[in-house]
């Protein structure tokens, strides 16, 4: 959806405009108020009306966060095995 709004913003522009366009958008400040207003979205739908989806977001987050640290020692052991790890 923002890159739909962005790609909107950018479609009348001129390719030398481009970069004055971005730079802005690029700034930490920029990105502060951006996450803050996120956030302040997140609150509003799921907080406020005491919805259960948090705790998902919270469930289903830590699983895939769990799977994604322990993936490479995964992939050492299914190389290790693949090339003749028996001993």
């Amino acid at each position: 959806m923002a890159l739909r709004n962005l790609y909107k913003e950018m479609k009348g522009l001129k390719l030398k405009e481009v970069p004055a366009h971005l730079k802005p958008m690029l700034s930490i400040g920029y990105a502060k108020n951006a996450i803050r207003k996120g956030l302040d979205n997140y609150h509003a739908k799921y907080i406020e009306t005491s919805s259960v989806d948090p705790l998902l977001h919270v469930c289903f987050g830590g699983m895939i966060f769990s799977y994604l640290v322990a993936l490479p020692e995964e992939r050492r052991h299914l190389e290790h095995k693949q090339h003749g790890g028996g001993h």
